[in-house]
């Protein structure tokens, strides 16, 4: 798996923000049978300052949040529910996901209030992005189950408890 991380945000490194996103990157890769050594990911490591204003360009609005995501190509399906189809390789053998942005105030906060480490629940999110850069998303309630589903299986193989309990 090719990640290109930014740390923009140096508090990132006492997480070891690199090897979470492999981790959570290798975990849906292999959930969702793509080939590792094919895919490429860009993640940045930010403030709660820094996503607000990416909050604000990309979504209107001018909030920070925990993570936000950008696919490289849409990947949507055509009814509620459906598995979205894997990406293909491009005419280089690649398949470029897209890129995430995660705030580490946001991060922390929750996983405080949430009791869980910062750990888990920054690796819950980098598998919740890269599966929105799949294609899967949580509009309606056939998706959000599907997607909740998803995200709970890999993290259980990765030895996360379920995150929405």
């Amino acid at each position: 798996m090719q990640i290109d991380i930014d740390l923009e945000d140096p508090r990132w490194a006492t997480l070891d923000l690199a090897t979470l996103a492999a981790r959570a990157a290798m975990g849906v890769a292999a959930d969702r049978a793509l080939a590792p050594d094919q895919c490429e990911l860009s993640v940045l490591g930010c403030d709660d300052a820094r996503i607000a204003e990416l909050n604000a360009e990309f979504r209107g609005k001018p909030a920070p949040t925990n993570v936000l995501s950008w696919p490289a190509e849409e990947r949507g399906v055509d009814l509620p529910g459906q598995v979205p189809a894997a990406p293909v390789p491009d005419m280089f053998g690649m398949i470029a996901l897209g890129d995430v942005a995660i705030a580490y105030e946001t991060c922390l906060r929750e996983a405080e209030e949430q009791q869980k480490t910062a750990q888990d629940h920054v690796t819950h999110l980098l598998v919740h992005a890269i599966l929105h850069l799949l294609g899967y998303d949580h509009i309606d309630d056939q998706d959000a189950a599907l997607m909740e589903e998803t995200e709970r299986r890999i993290l259980d193989r990765m030895g996360i408890v379920n995150p929405y309990e």
